[in-house]
Protein backbone atom coordinates (compact mmCIF):
# COMPACT_ATOMS: atom_id res chain seq x y z
CA UNK A 1 0.00 0.00 0.00
CA UNK A 2 2.62 2.54 0.82
CA UNK A 3 4.52 1.64 -2.64
CA UNK A 4 1.31 2.44 -4.78
CA UNK A 5 0.99 5.52 -2.58
CA UNK A 6 4.01 6.69 -2.99
CA UNK A 7 4.17 5.93 -6.82
CA UNK A 8 0.98 8.03 -7.44
CA UNK A 9 1.57 10.86 -5.45
CA UNK A 10 4.89 12.31 -7.45
CA UNK A 11 2.40 11.53 -10.37
CA UNK A 12 -0.32 13.42 -9.06
CA UNK A 13 2.30 16.58 -8.35
CA UNK A 14 3.99 16.41 -11.60
CA UNK A 15 1.36 18.54 -13.80
CA UNK A 16 1.35 20.80 -10.66
CA UNK A 17 4.45 21.05 -10.57
CA UNK A 18 5.15 22.00 -14.30
CA UNK A 19 2.23 24.31 -13.43
CA UNK A 20 3.82 26.07 -10.85
CA UNK A 21 7.79 26.50 -12.49
CA UNK A 22 5.48 28.28 -15.65
CA UNK A 23 3.83 30.83 -13.02
CA UNK A 24 6.85 31.60 -11.10
CA UNK A 25 9.12 31.68 -14.22
CA UNK A 26 6.48 34.74 -15.62
CA UNK A 27 8.11 38.16 -14.62
CA UNK A 28 4.78 40.12 -14.08
CA UNK A 29 6.34 43.69 -13.40
CA UNK A 30 7.26 43.48 -17.16
CA UNK A 31 3.80 44.19 -17.89
CA UNK A 32 4.66 47.59 -16.00
CA UNK A 33 6.28 48.32 -19.20
CA UNK A 34 4.95 49.79 -22.49
CA UNK A 35 5.46 46.22 -24.60
CA UNK A 36 3.86 44.10 -22.03
CA UNK A 37 1.07 46.51 -20.98
CA UNK A 38 -0.01 47.14 -24.37
CA UNK A 39 0.76 43.10 -25.51
CA UNK A 40 -2.03 42.92 -22.59
CA UNK A 41 -4.79 45.57 -24.33
CA UNK A 42 -4.55 44.02 -28.00
CA UNK A 43 -5.53 40.54 -26.38
CA UNK A 44 -8.40 41.79 -24.73
CA UNK A 45 -9.47 44.53 -27.55
CA UNK A 46 -9.09 41.21 -29.98
CA UNK A 47 -11.88 39.01 -27.38
CA UNK A 48 -13.90 42.05 -27.63
CA UNK A 49 -13.71 42.74 -31.85
CA UNK A 50 -13.97 39.53 -32.61
CA UNK A 51 -16.82 38.39 -30.21
CA UNK A 52 -19.34 41.40 -30.60
CA UNK A 53 -19.08 40.72 -34.69
CA UNK A 54 -19.92 37.00 -34.23
CA UNK A 55 -22.31 36.68 -31.88
CA UNK A 56 -24.00 39.66 -33.36
CA UNK A 57 -28.19 38.33 -34.29
CA UNK A 58 -31.14 40.93 -35.02
CA UNK A 59 -34.20 40.74 -36.49
CA UNK A 60 -36.44 42.84 -39.33
CA UNK A 61 -39.89 42.75 -40.25
CA UNK A 62 -43.10 44.25 -41.58
CA UNK A 63 -46.44 44.13 -41.39
CA UNK A 64 -48.89 43.39 -44.31
CA UNK A 65 -52.88 44.04 -44.84
CA UNK A 66 -54.74 42.33 -47.20
CA UNK A 67 -58.03 43.54 -48.71
CA UNK A 68 -57.40 46.69 -46.30
CA UNK A 69 -58.86 44.64 -43.65
CA UNK A 70 -57.86 44.63 -40.07
CA UNK A 71 -58.51 40.92 -40.11
CA UNK A 72 -56.25 40.13 -43.24
CA UNK A 73 -53.22 41.17 -41.26
CA UNK A 74 -50.06 39.07 -41.62
CA UNK A 75 -46.66 39.89 -39.46
CA UNK A 76 -43.36 38.86 -41.00
CA UNK A 77 -40.68 38.47 -38.70
CA UNK A 78 -37.12 37.87 -40.15
CA UNK A 79 -33.82 36.55 -37.93
CA UNK A 80 -30.24 37.27 -39.15
CA UNK A 81 -27.14 37.40 -38.15
CA UNK A 82 -23.22 36.51 -38.40
CA UNK A 83 -21.91 35.72 -40.98
CA UNK A 84 -24.52 38.11 -42.61
CA UNK A 85 -25.67 35.39 -45.58
CA UNK A 86 -28.85 37.48 -46.18
CA UNK A 87 -29.20 35.95 -49.46
CA UNK A 88 -30.13 32.53 -47.43
CA UNK A 89 -32.08 33.71 -44.79
CA UNK A 90 -35.96 33.36 -45.92
CA UNK A 91 -39.24 34.64 -44.89
CA UNK A 92 -42.68 33.70 -45.87
CA UNK A 93 -45.14 36.82 -48.02
CA UNK A 94 -48.49 36.60 -48.02
CA UNK A 95 -50.12 36.34 -51.32
CA UNK A 96 -53.39 38.41 -50.80
CA UNK A 97 -54.77 35.97 -53.08
CA UNK A 98 -58.40 34.60 -51.87
CA UNK A 99 -58.46 31.66 -54.46
CA UNK A 100 -54.43 31.15 -53.11
CA UNK A 101 -54.33 31.17 -49.16
CA UNK A 102 -50.25 30.04 -49.90
CA UNK A 103 -47.84 31.75 -48.79
CA UNK A 104 -44.19 32.55 -51.00
CA UNK A 105 -40.54 32.07 -49.85
CA UNK A 106 -38.81 34.68 -49.99
CA UNK A 107 -35.03 36.39 -49.51
CA UNK A 108 -33.19 38.69 -48.08
CA UNK A 109 -30.75 40.59 -50.82
CA UNK A 110 -27.05 40.89 -50.50
CA UNK A 111 -23.94 38.43 -49.17
CA UNK A 112 -21.85 40.45 -46.48
CA UNK A 113 -19.87 37.23 -44.98
CA UNK A 114 -16.88 37.87 -46.60
CA UNK A 115 -15.80 40.78 -44.58
CA UNK A 116 -17.70 39.72 -41.67
CA UNK A 117 -15.50 36.61 -41.60
CA UNK A 118 -12.44 37.89 -42.67
CA UNK A 119 -12.22 40.37 -38.97
CA UNK A 120 -13.64 37.27 -36.72
CA UNK A 121 -10.73 35.55 -38.64
CA UNK A 122 -8.22 38.47 -37.47
CA UNK A 123 -9.54 38.89 -34.56
CA UNK A 124 -8.76 35.29 -33.52
CA UNK A 125 -5.39 35.15 -34.96
CA UNK A 126 -4.80 38.34 -33.25
CA UNK A 127 -5.79 36.81 -29.80
CA UNK A 128 -3.62 33.57 -30.22
CA UNK A 129 -0.41 35.45 -31.33
CA UNK A 130 -0.90 37.75 -28.66
CA UNK A 131 -1.32 35.60 -25.62
CA UNK A 132 1.98 32.87 -27.07
CA UNK A 133 3.79 36.45 -27.64
CA UNK A 134 2.58 37.57 -24.17
CA UNK A 135 3.65 34.25 -22.56
CA UNK A 136 7.16 33.94 -24.91
CA UNK A 137 8.19 37.82 -23.82
CA UNK A 138 6.99 37.70 -19.96
CA UNK A 139 8.80 34.19 -19.58
CA UNK A 140 11.63 33.69 -22.04
CA UNK A 141 12.93 37.27 -22.00
CA UNK A 142 16.39 37.19 -21.87
CA UNK A 143 15.95 34.93 -25.57
CA UNK A 144 14.12 37.70 -26.56
CA UNK A 145 16.61 40.18 -25.51
CA UNK A 146 19.57 38.41 -26.75
CA UNK A 147 18.83 36.76 -29.77
CA UNK A 148 18.17 39.31 -32.54
CA UNK A 149 15.72 36.98 -34.55
CA UNK A 150 12.77 37.54 -31.98
CA UNK A 151 12.24 40.87 -32.11
CA UNK A 152 12.63 41.17 -35.88
CA UNK A 153 9.77 38.48 -36.34
CA UNK A 154 7.71 40.52 -33.27
CA UNK A 155 8.60 43.87 -35.46
CA UNK A 156 7.28 42.35 -39.01
CA UNK A 157 3.84 40.53 -37.24
CA UNK A 158 3.08 43.37 -35.67
CA UNK A 159 3.19 45.36 -38.85
CA UNK A 160 1.40 42.57 -40.78
CA UNK A 161 -0.98 43.00 -37.97
CA UNK A 162 -1.48 46.71 -38.10
CA UNK A 163 -2.16 46.73 -41.88
CA UNK A 164 -4.87 43.92 -41.85
CA UNK A 165 -6.90 45.63 -38.86
CA UNK A 166 -6.84 48.41 -40.77
CA UNK A 167 -8.26 46.62 -44.04
CA UNK A 168 -10.66 44.44 -42.10
CA UNK A 169 -12.08 47.53 -40.13
CA UNK A 170 -12.58 49.28 -42.83
CA UNK A 171 -14.12 46.39 -44.97
CA UNK A 172 -16.18 45.65 -41.98
CA UNK A 173 -17.30 49.06 -41.16
CA UNK A 174 -18.22 49.25 -45.33
CA UNK A 175 -20.61 45.84 -45.11
CA UNK A 176 -21.87 46.59 -42.34
CA UNK A 177 -23.51 49.78 -44.19
CA UNK A 178 -24.62 47.51 -46.49
CA UNK A 179 -26.40 45.08 -44.28
CA UNK A 180 -28.14 47.96 -42.37
CA UNK A 181 -29.46 48.89 -45.94
CA UNK A 182 -30.36 45.59 -46.93
CA UNK A 183 -32.25 44.65 -43.23
CA UNK A 184 -34.41 47.96 -43.19
CA UNK A 185 -38.08 46.94 -42.84
CA UNK A 186 -38.39 49.69 -46.25
CA UNK A 187 -36.02 47.07 -47.60
CA UNK A 188 -37.85 44.30 -46.67
CA UNK A 189 -41.05 46.01 -48.17
CA UNK A 190 -39.64 47.15 -51.54
CA UNK A 191 -38.46 43.40 -52.62
CA UNK A 192 -42.01 42.06 -52.12
CA UNK A 193 -44.38 41.98 -55.04
CA UNK A 194 -47.70 41.83 -53.10
CA UNK A 195 -46.86 45.49 -51.09
CA UNK A 196 -47.46 47.36 -54.62
CA UNK A 197 -50.74 45.91 -55.02
CA UNK A 198 -53.66 48.24 -54.77
CA UNK A 199 -55.66 46.45 -52.08
CA UNK A 200 -52.48 45.59 -49.83
CA UNK A 201 -51.17 47.90 -47.50
CA UNK A 202 -47.67 47.41 -45.82
CA UNK A 203 -45.73 48.99 -42.83
CA UNK A 204 -42.91 48.51 -41.55
CA UNK A 205 -42.48 46.21 -38.27
CA UNK A 206 -39.50 45.39 -36.20
CA UNK A 207 -36.79 48.07 -36.97
CA UNK A 208 -32.88 45.44 -36.01
CA UNK A 209 -30.79 47.09 -33.36
CA UNK A 210 -27.47 47.22 -34.47
CA UNK A 211 -25.48 48.47 -31.10
CA UNK A 212 -23.36 45.67 -30.95
CA UNK A 213 -22.33 45.72 -34.56
CA UNK A 214 -21.43 49.31 -34.25
CA UNK A 215 -18.99 48.73 -31.16
CA UNK A 216 -17.25 45.82 -33.26
CA UNK A 217 -16.16 48.34 -36.12
CA UNK A 218 -15.08 50.63 -33.13
CA UNK A 219 -13.19 47.76 -31.23
CA UNK A 220 -11.71 47.27 -34.94
CA UNK A 221 -10.25 50.45 -35.33
CA UNK A 222 -8.80 50.44 -31.45
CA UNK A 223 -7.15 47.39 -32.40
CA UNK A 224 -5.45 49.16 -35.93
CA UNK A 225 -4.19 51.88 -33.24
CA UNK A 226 -3.23 49.54 -30.59
CA UNK A 227 -1.12 47.41 -33.45
CA UNK A 228 0.14 50.62 -34.65
CA UNK A 229 0.99 52.16 -31.68
CA UNK A 230 2.72 48.70 -30.50
CA UNK A 231 5.13 49.38 -33.68
CA UNK A 232 7.36 51.70 -32.37
CA UNK A 233 7.79 49.73 -29.49
CA UNK A 234 8.99 46.36 -30.90
CA UNK A 235 10.82 48.20 -33.16
CA UNK A 236 12.84 49.75 -30.22
CA UNK A 237 13.61 45.86 -29.42
CA UNK A 238 14.97 45.42 -32.84
CA UNK A 239 18.77 45.60 -34.12
CA UNK A 240 17.96 48.33 -36.38
CA UNK A 241 16.98 50.63 -33.80
CA UNK A 242 20.38 50.12 -31.66
CA UNK A 243 22.72 50.43 -35.43
CA UNK A 244 20.71 54.35 -35.80
CA UNK A 245 21.82 55.12 -32.33
CA UNK A 246 25.03 53.99 -32.93
CA UNK A 247 25.41 55.35 -36.16
CA UNK A 248 24.39 58.85 -34.21
CA UNK A 249 27.20 58.30 -31.78
CA UNK A 250 29.32 57.40 -34.50
CA UNK A 251 28.81 61.22 -35.92
CA UNK A 252 28.66 63.09 -32.93
CA UNK A 253 32.57 62.87 -31.99
CA UNK A 254 33.63 63.30 -35.79
CA UNK A 255 31.63 66.48 -35.61
CA UNK A 256 32.73 67.68 -32.10
CA UNK A 257 36.71 66.90 -33.41
CA UNK A 258 36.02 68.64 -36.30
CA UNK A 259 34.99 71.71 -34.76
CA UNK A 260 38.34 71.42 -32.45
CA UNK A 261 40.51 71.52 -35.56
CA UNK A 262 38.96 74.33 -36.89
CA UNK A 263 39.60 76.25 -33.79
CA UNK A 264 43.05 75.32 -33.32
CA UNK A 265 43.85 76.48 -37.36
CA UNK A 266 42.43 79.74 -36.25
CA UNK A 267 44.07 80.34 -33.51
Amino acid sequence: MSSTESSSRPADKSPRQQVDRLLVGLRWRRLEGPLGFIKVLQWLFAIFAFGCCGSYSGETGAMVRCNNEAKDVSSIIVSFGYPFRLNRVQYEMPLCDDSDPNTKTMHLMGDFSAPAEFFVTLGIFSFFYTMAALVFYLRFHNLYTENRRFPLVDFCVTVSFTFFWLVAAAAWGKGLTDVKGATQPSSLTAAMSVCHGEEVECSAGATPSMGLANISVLFGFINFFLWAGNCWFVFKETPWHGQNQDQGQGQGPSQESAAEQGAVEKQ
